[in-house]
C-alpha cells in the first residue's frame, strides 16, 4: 500500500528520495555546486542528507506479498464513503474511488517523521531562484509510466496546468498563484510562482499527481470515467466492481521501487477497498474476515463489538495507540448562506443545546474529549488570552471582529450531564430572543416571522444517536429540528451546491498549518461551487490570518498566526464542535507485521506494514 502523507492532506505526505539503484547519488558537494538540492521544506532545512538510505521508521527488508483489505475512512476531492462511479478522483464530477493516489507519482514526497519536508521522487533534484519564485525540477530519466513510456517534463507541465484549469475546486483554489509550468526538454520543468504565493505553494506543487499528457490528449479530463488512467506509481488498478470494491495490484517492475523513500513501503501485492452503505454491515464484514484491517471510529463498536470468536481465539488483534497527530476539527457546520444562521447569537444558542457530557457518557462510553479548537492536539490551539505577538496580528481588526477575540479563547460551556441542562437551555432561549426570535406557542419564529426549522443533512445514520438528543433540546425551545439521510451521491451534490442547513464534517489536521486552509475557511472558497468551505465563512480578518500563515518564515510565526486564526474561527460560532479521540483505535486480522518504530506524526498503519505468510497460515488466512 502506497504511503502518501501531502496530496491527501491538501484535499483532506508519501515516499520518495534521491536516487535509484541504477543511478548513483550525487555527492552532497557536487549537488550544491550545481545549485540544486535533493528536497524541499517549509523553512528551507531538511533533516535527511542527500545519501539517506531509507526513512528511520521502515523495515528496509520488509517482504513483499499478500493482500490487505480495507474500507475507506477518509475522503478527499470527489470521493465519498458509500460508493464510487469514477476512477478520476481529481475533478468535481462523479464519486471517486478509494486508493487511486497509489497509481500516481509526484515530483517529490514526504516523511512521517518530518512535517513540511519533501524529498525527490520523479524529480531527483531542484534548483531554486534567490527570490524562491522559480523552481527548476530535474526529472529522473528512468521514471516510467505503466505502459513503459517515459515520464517527461511535458507531462509534469500538463498535469499542473490541467489541475489548475479543470481540476477539483480545491486544486484550482490552491493553485491560483501558480503562474506557469514549462518544459525545457524532457528532463527539466520550470515552475514559476506569483510573488503573492503562500509559503508552502512549492510543496503543494511538488506533491501534485503527474499524469500522462498523451493519455489525456484523447479524453475529457473533467468527465467521470471507469477507464483506469495511466499512472507511474507503485500500484495500478486491478479488478473492480462499481460501487462495491476496487483492487490495486503492485507493479512488480515499478521504476521507483528502490528509491530510499520507497524502501520498506508498498509491501502488499494487492490492496482491496470494500464499500458498504451501512456501518454495522461493514463491521460484520471485518468480523468475518472479508475486511482484514480496520481503523475504528465508533465508540459503541469499540467498547462492545470486539467480543466475537476471532478476537477470543487470538485471530484478530485490537490496539489503542496514543494519538500523536494534530487532530484537525470535527463538528456540525452551519450554512451561513442561509438567512437563519447569519446571526452568531443564533448559532451560539443552537450550540448550547448540544450536551456533550451526557452524549459522551451515555453514547460514547466516555471515550472522547470535547473538541474546542480548530487545531486540537497541536501547538496551534489558542489557549487563554492572546500573546503580545497574537495581539499584534489581531489589533488591525479591532472593532471589525468580536471583542471576544482579544480575551479568553472561547470554550463551549460544560453541561450538568443531565442531557437537558436547564441553565444552558435558558441561556440559549435568552440568546434567541436577543437575536429577534419570538415564541408563538410551541414554535420559535425567526426575526422574519418564519418558523425556525433546521435540517441536519447526512448520508448515513451513524450519528443519529448523537444528533437526536441534540435535536430534542432544540425542539424544547420551539425549533423543528429534523434529520434527512440521503444517498451518498445526492449528499455530495447538495454539498457541492451548498444546499443544506447543517452538515457534520471532519477535517484532518496539520503539524505545520499552511495557507491551503483558504480552501476551507477562505472568502473565495465560500463562493466557489464544490469547495470545502461548506459553512460559507467569509471574513477579511480570517483571510488575513491565513495569508499570514502562508507568509510566515518560521514555525514560531506559523503558530502565532494559527492561534490568532483559531480565536477568530471560534469567536465566529461557525460550528457546534463535536469531540476528538486522544487514542487511535486499530483492529486487524493477525496476518501482518510492522516495524518496531513508528513515525512521529502518524501511526504508519498500514502503509509500512507487510503481510506475514506464517501468521496468516496459523489463522487460516494463507
Amino acid at each position: 500500500m502506497a504511503m502518501r502523507i501531502t496530496r491527501r492532506r491538501l484535499l483532506e505526505t508519501g515516499g520518495a528520495a534521491l536516487a535509484s539503484a541504477s543511478l548513483p547519488a550525487l555527492p552532497g558537494r557536487a549537488l550544491a555546486e550545481t545549485g540544486e538540492v535533493h528536497g524541499l521544506s517549509t523553512f528551507g532545512e531538511l533533516a535527511l542528507p542527500i545519501d539517506f538510505p531509507h526513512f528511520a521508521y521502515v523495515n528496509p527488508k520488509a517482504p513483499k506479498g499478500g493482500t490487505i483489505t480495507l474500507q475507506i475512512k477518509r475522503a478527499g476531492g470527489n470521493q465519498n464513503f458509500d460508493t464510487f462511479n469514477t476512477l478520476n478522483t481529481f475533478v468535481l464530477q462523479g464519486d471517486g474511488a478509494a486508493g487511486m493516489d497509489a497509481c500516481f507519482d509526484s515530483l517529490m514526497s514526504g516523511s512521517g517523521d518530518e512535517p513540511g519536508a519533501l524529498y525527490g521522487l520523479l524529480a531527483k533534484s531542484v534548483a531554486i531562484s534567490g527570490d524562491r519564485l522559480t523552481y527548476r525540477f530535474r526529472l529522473r530519466p528512468e521514471a516510467r509510466f505503466h505502459d513503459g513510456s517515459r515520464v517527461t517534463a511535458s507531462d509534469v507541465a500538463f498535469s499542473m496546468d490541467i489541475l489548475k484549469s479543470k481540476g477539483h475546486p480545491s486544486y484550482r483554489l490552491i493553485l491560483n498563484e501558480l503562474v506557469s509550468s514549462v518544459a525545457e526538454g524532457d528532463d527539466i520543468v520550470v515552475v514559476t510562482l506569483s510573488p503573492k504565493r503562500g509559503r508552502d505553494l512549492h510543496l503543494v506543487v511538488a506533491g501534485l499527481p503527474v499524469f500522462s499528457a498523451k493519455f489525456w490528449s484523447t479524453r475529457n479530463f473533467e468527465a467521470s470515467t471507469l477507464e483506469p488512467p495511466l499512472g507511474s506509481g507503485p500500484y495500478k488498478v486491478g479488478r473492480f466492481e462499481q460501487g462495491r470494491f476496487i483492487e490495486f495490484e503492485r507493479v512488480p517492475d515499478y521504476w521507483g521501487k528502490d528509491l530510499p523513500v520507497n524502501v520498506g513501503v508498498n509491501n502488499f501485492d494487492r490492496t482491496r477497498w470494500e464499500y458498504f452503505r451501512d456501518r454495522q454491515v461493514a463491521f460484520e464484514a471485518f468480523k468475518s474476515g472479508i475486511v482484514t484491517f480496520q481503523e475504528e471510529f465508533t465508540s459503541r463498536i469499540w467498547a462492545t463489538g470486539y467480543d466475537f470468536p476471532a478476537i477470543k481465539d487470538g485471530k484478530v488483534k485490537k490496539e489503542s495507540l496514543p494519538n500523536t497527530e494534530p487532530t484537525g476539527s470535527q463538528g456540525w457546520y452551519f450554512n451561513l448562506r442561509r438567512d437563519a444562521f447569519k446571526d452568531p447569537r443564533i448559532r451560539e444558542a443552537i450550540g448550547l443545546c448540544f450536551d456533550f457530557e451526557w452524549t459522551n457518557k451515555n453514547i460514547m462510553f466516555g471515550s472522547f474529549a470535547r473538541m474546542t479548537s480548530f487545531f486540537e492536539n497541536s501547538d496551534s490551539k489558542a489557549v487563554g488570552t492572546p500573546s503580545p505577538e497574537e495581539l499584534a496580528l489581531l489589533e488591525p481588526f479591532r472593532g471589525k471582529v468580536p471583542d471576544e477575540v482579544f480575551g479568553e479563547a472561547y470554550l463551549p460551556p460544560a453541561s450538568d450531564g443531565s442531557g437537558s441542562d436547564r441553565a444552558l437551555l435558558r441561556k440559549a432561549d435568552d440568546m434567541f430572543r436577543a437575536a429577534g426570535c419570538k415564541r408563538d406557542g410551541n414554535v420559535l419564529k425567526l426575526p422574519d416571522g418564519k418558523p425556525f426549522e433546521i435540517e441536519f443533512l447526512d448520508f448515513q445514520a451513524s450519528l443519529q444517536p448523537h444528533t437526536q438528543p441534540f435535536q430534542a433540546n432544540l425542539k424544547r425551545l420551539g425549533i423543528n429540528a429534523t434529520s434527512r439521510i440521503v444517498d451518498a451521491a445526492q449528499y455530495q451534490r447538495r454539498l457541492d451546491e451548498f444546499d443544506f442547513d447543517v452538515v457534520s464534517r471532519a477535517l484532518t489536521g496539520s503539524a505545520i498549518p499552511s495557507d491551503s486552509m483558504r480552501i476551507v475557511y477562505g472568502s473565495e472558497a465560500a463562493k466557489t461551487r464544490g469547495s470545502r468551505n461548506v459553512a460559507g465563512i467569509s471574513d477579511p480578518a480570517i483571510d488575513a490570518m491565513i495569508d499570514r500563515i502562508g507568509q510566515a518564515d518560521s514555525y514560531k510565526d506559523v503558530v502565532v498566526a494559527a492561534k490568532a486564526l483559531d480565536r477568530l474561527l471560534r469567536a465566529g460560532r461557525y460550528w457546534v464542535p463535536m469531540w476528538w479521540n486522544p487514542n487511535e483505535w486499530l483492529a486487524y486480522w493477525d496476518m501482518f507485521d510492522r516495524p518496531a518504530t513508528k513515525p512521529k506524526y502518524t501511526s504508519g498503519a498500514p502503509a509500512i506494514w507487510w503481510f506475514d505468510a506464517e501468521k496468516a497460515k496459523r489463522i487460516g488466512k494463507a
